[in-house]
């Protein structure tokens, strides 16, 4: 399988894509503007205290404060207890922490929505191979490396080139057949920079930016830079001396992938990639088989629906059924990817009788998800054929990043009908005529709405001028939306 990662850089906004085969799989957006937390460590003050709900607010110098969970809340274990053993039971919110006090916050979810960061005091700091706990004693690795022989040897090299310390460390996925000495220089490394960010906590101001994570295209090198990534192009020189000297410091094996992309045609559109993000932004995705998907976001959980659309199949219902539901198992795994889909989602597949063809379903979509770098949880098909699952969600999906609210549906994804509108117009000319002294009406509308009065609702207008005893005149404003229009009493 060849992979690339293409990162295209312009004044204001960075974009990382991975692409598998040709294919995009996944893409990441960074705005100057509007840069993520994720992973920021800030110098915070308590602003509430919520005993009801067992958290906290945090001022942390952003737009909205910060929501901190007592769950979120560092315990290391008592003295003696390993690694393994299990953290004490959560103690009510308010012998954690009071208002008015400052405390030291690492952001876990960007704001999303209406609603602010989500904050955590278990600070974790992230390199190349390891991820240092500071305020735990943990030592684990990875959930993603599955081989056990493997498994069982990181944690012995962790455990010994670890001893003495005070803190806890998790083994990242990246680490998978690395020796010892690569491991021993990661931990060097993040015992420097803990002890800098220490000395740095203590002086920092309330709203402070302790720490702050690597911008979108080192990050995406420290991340997904593995060996079967053929190659990274870059299509900035600045960006791409950047992260020859980064690569050259923490990761040289990987430095000569690293290419400069220098050509006349922008590079995400050399790989199709512009195309693609474009019908991730719409709600419909089409099947090979001629059957499509879609997706439906809403602020509780996203909705798939699988439809077979013109797939006919060859044999039987059940067989056409079947083939439809394995190909969009594969092509939803995709999706999610791609539309950076998190929370709760609820897919909706087509009814099947047969069980084993169900399994064989749910087995495809475990499968398909296996790459994905966000953690998933998938469950059992219910009698429905509905598919529960989890994504974790730390940022704004694709969608939500690139688009906002339309300003004549307000986001509905729906318009009143002109018949609705019109309507609407003669109860608030009634209306306006019983509360004001007026000689006359005039009705501002849309060019749409004034056309169907005109033309279809002539002679209700009739009806309505004797009623009320007063004349009205339509006028028709192309500045006005579909369900836009005011009275104006003369």
């Amino acid at each position: 399988m060849s992979e690339e990662i293409l990162i295209n850089v312009t004044p204001r906004e960075t974009r990382v894509a991975l692409v598998e085969n040709g294919m995009l799989q996944e893409v990441y957006i960074e705005r100057a503007r509007r840069r993520g937390y994720v992973g920021n460590i800030y110098k915070g003050r308590v602003s509430r205290v919520m005993p009801g709900m067992q958290a906290a607010f945090v001022e942390i110098g952003l737009e909205r404060t910060a929501f901190l969970h007592a769950n979120d809340f560092a315990r290391v274990p008592p003295e003696g207890e390993g690694g393994d053993a299990s953290p004490p039971p959560v103690p009510p919110i308010t012998e954690l922490v009071r208002e008015g006090q400052e405390i030291v916050v690492q952001v876990v979810k960007d704001p999303i929505g209406s609603k602010g960061a989500r904050l955590t005091t278990q600070l974790s700091i992230p390199s190349r191979f390891l991820v240092l706990l500071p305020y735990a004693r943990t030592l684990g690795v990875s959930v993603r490396i599955e081989d056990e022989g493997e498994r069982t040897r990181l944690k012995d090299l962790i455990q010994e080139i670890s001893a003495g310390a005070s803190q806890g460390y998790i083994v990242r996925t990246n680490a998978e057949g690395v020796g010892g000495d690569p491991l021993r220089a990661d931990m060097a490394f993040l015992d420097r920079l803990w002890a800098a960010i220490s000395e740095d906590m203590g002086k920092a101001a309330v709203g402070t930016r302790i720490y702050e994570e690597l911008p979108l295209p080192l990050r995406a090198l420290r991340d997904f830079l593995k060996p079967h990534i053929d190659k990274v192009r870059i299509d900035s020189r600045e960006s791409f001396d950047r992260a020859v000297r980064f690569t050259e410091e923490f990761i040289p094996e990987y430095t000569e992938r690293i290419e400069h992309y220098p050509g006349e045609r922008p590079i995400f559109d050399l790989y199709g990639v512009e195309d693609e993000i474009q019908r991730a932004l719409r709600k419909e995705t089409p099947l090979k088989s001629g059957g499509h998907l879609v997706f439906d976001q809403t602020e509780a959980m996203t909705t798939i629906d699988v439809n077979t659309g013109g797939f006919v199949g060859h044999r039987n219902l059940e067989e056409t059924v079947y083939k439809t539901n394995l190909e969009a198992a594969q092509a939803i795994a995709r999706q999610l990817r791609l539309r950076n889909l998190g929370g709760i989602i609820i897919i909706d597949f087509i009814d099947m009788i047969d069980d084993e063809h169900k399994r064989q379903v749910l087995r495809t979509l475990e499968k398909s998800l296996a790459r994905d770098h966000a953690k998933t949880t998938v469950y059992e098909m219910s009698p429905l054929g509905l598919v529960e699952m989890t994504r974790k969600r730390t940022t704004e999906s694709l969608e939500r990043q690139l688009c906002e609210p339309c300003a004549a549906c307000g986001g509905r994804g729906s318009v009143k009908s002109t018949e609705t509108v019109c309507y609407e117009v003669f109860r608030e000319v009634t209306r306006a005529v019983r509360q004001f002294e007026a000689r006359s009406v005039l009705v501002l509308a849309s060019p749409t709405v004034v056309q169907r009065v005109v033309d279809e609702e002539s002679a209700a207008v009739a009806e309505l001028e004797s009623f009320i005893g007063k004349p009205i005149r339509f006028q028709a404003d192309e500045q006005y939306s579909p369900e836009q229009y005011d009275v104006v009493v003369l």
